[in-house]
């Protein structure tokens, strides 16, 4: 009965971190591939549904702060072409890159906050 708990806690967690700025998808990725035994290919495809609303709200948001138009364009088109280069390549081949990817982005912003920077 309480196997739904912590999917839903960690849902619930990751989506606030995200609200924040922080990156809850890539937290949910790593916590179903992790803690909860979800295959990558499988977690990838929870994570591409989760982020929907996210990137839908975000829109909105910009929309109303008068910050739609051909910028914003530009994002969903450098997305959608790392998501058709990610696709093409086997997935074992992109797990060190993103795990050397997470360890940089997390040094970076332990630098930036030793050294009194905002990160």
């Amino acid at each position: 009965m309480t196997a739904w708990l912590l999917p839903v806690l960690a849902g619930f967690c990751t989506g606030i971190l995200s609200a924040w700025g922080v990156g809850g998808g890539t937290l949910l990725l790593l916590l179903m591939t992790l803690f909860l035994g979800v295959k990558q290919a499988d977690a990838m495809a929870i994570n591409l549904l989760y982020f929907l609303p996210t990137a839908a709200m975000g829109l909105l948001y910009h929309r109303k702060n008068g910050l739609g138009g051909s910028v914003l364009l530009r994002y969903f088109e450098t997305g959608r072409s790392f998501n058709m280069a990610a696709t093409a390549v086997d997935v074992s081949l992109l797990r060190r890159p993103f795990g050397v990817y997470l360890l940089l982005a997390a040094a970076s912003l332990l630098l930036q906050e030793k050294k009194g920077g905002k990160a």
